[in-house]
């Protein structure tokens, strides 16, 4: 078997699917991040393809390496590896389905199949505390029975940190109140506080009953990272601004995460991912993946977690989005609160071929 080509298709809703056809009739499915489509597509069909035509798509390791370091200057952080997970994971579809299995079990086996969803509900830092609890009511009639704050604010941007601590702390507190004691609730800093902002910030939340502290300060200050959480009992977690395992080696050593959180259409797809958990599981990490992609990123991001030991916490959901469900044959399932993870051959996604074109931009 031989890949023939390799498509990347740039949809309305902003998402990235990858195609990678064969000579024997078998076509595999993936996703990149969304973080700038174009330019992410473009690297697929360029940069990419070039590497993997007429290569077997059933060596998957092999092209992986072959396509991390034959354009390694152009990474490793950002496109590059954004580009080679939508490729990654369409290998991965396309060895489940001519072995007939899931990819779970070609990873390993299936720990579990059904999965707690939590849901991941931003903007926090640009809403009023009275938005916030209503989108969260909402999400909370939607069925989801674990959650997770995000602010939105942060990065890079100096000028963003330590924005409104006062409102983040009587917004987490409201949402507490409503969801209650039983159901999670965790708080996503997406990197807006320094340092001694994060610690008191964080001692009020586990005041309240936080679940998890997710990026409280830069994600590039691994010191501070650590010393926040050294200072809390709440499980501080990072992980969505690497890339490789090598970069995660990095961040458990250095910033003593609890938590790490690779995201599959950013860090390399399935095949990084899955060396990621395993090395969180040597370091007796918990392992919560990244994920604001509801179709194809959730279905192989559940994949691996479904194939790792100890995942027992919930996993990241924006929740459904009709327009992308309409383009599945048979899209993922949520009800109760939880994702069923598909026993198809592959990812368990099909595309449908008209609809994602009517879609496309």
């Amino acid at each position: 078997m031989k890949i023939t080509d390799v498509k990347a298709t740039v949809l309305r809703t902003h998402s990235i699917f990858v195609q990678v056809f064969t000579d024997e009739g078998i076509t595999g499915i993936g996703e990149c991040s969304p973080m700038n489509p174009e330019v992410i597509a473009n690297f697929v069909e360029v940069a990419l393809k070039a590497v993997v035509v007429n290569e077997d798509p059933l060596e998957v390791d092999k092209l992986w390496n072959k396509m991390m370091f034959r354009t390694y200057k152009l990474g490793p952080q950002g496109v590059q590896p954004e580009a080679i997970a939508g490729i990654d994971i369409a290998l991965w579809d396309i060895k489940g389905k001519v072995t007939g299995l899931p990819i779970h079990t070609l990873l390993g086996g299936c720990y579990r199949d059904t999965f707690l969803m939590y849901a991941s509900v931003g903007g926090g830092g640009y809403l009023s505390v009275s938005d916030m609890v209503t989108y969260v009511e909402n999400y909370l009639k939607r069925g989801f029975k674990a959650f997770k704050i995000r602010m939105d604010l942060g990065g890079s941007n100096l000028a963003c940190q330590d924005f409104d601590p006062k409102k983040d702390y009587e917004m987490f507190k409201a949402v507490k109140e409503v969801l209650g004691e039983d159901i999670p609730l965790s708080f996503d800093a997406n990197n807006g506080y320094s340092v001694s902002t994060a610690i008191a910030q964080g001692r009020r939340f586990e005041e309240l009953g936080i679940y998890h502290y997710e990026e409280p300060v830069a994600q590039y200050d691994y010191k501070g990272i650590a010393q926040v959480a050294r200072a809390l009992d709440v499980p501080v977690s990072a992980g969505e601004h690497e890339y490789t395992r090598w970069q995660f080696r990095d961040l458990i050593e250095q910033a003593e995460v609890d938590i790490i959180q690779p995201d599959v259409v950013k860090c390399g797809g399935i095949s990084e991912m899955h060396k990621i958990a395993i090395l969180g599981s040597v370091y007796n990490k918990h392992f919560v993946p990244h994920q604001t992609q509801p179709t194809i990123g959730t279905a192989a991001s559940l994949h691996v977690c479904a194939a790792i030991e100890n995942v027992n916490r919930p996993q990241e959901y924006t929740g459904r989005n009709p327009f992308l469900d309409d383009i599945f044959k048979e899209p993922l399932v949520f009800e109760d609160g939880c994702i069923h993870l598909p026993k198809r051959p592959g990812l368990g996604l099909e595309i449908d071929e008209e609809k994602m074109k009517k879609l496309a931009l």
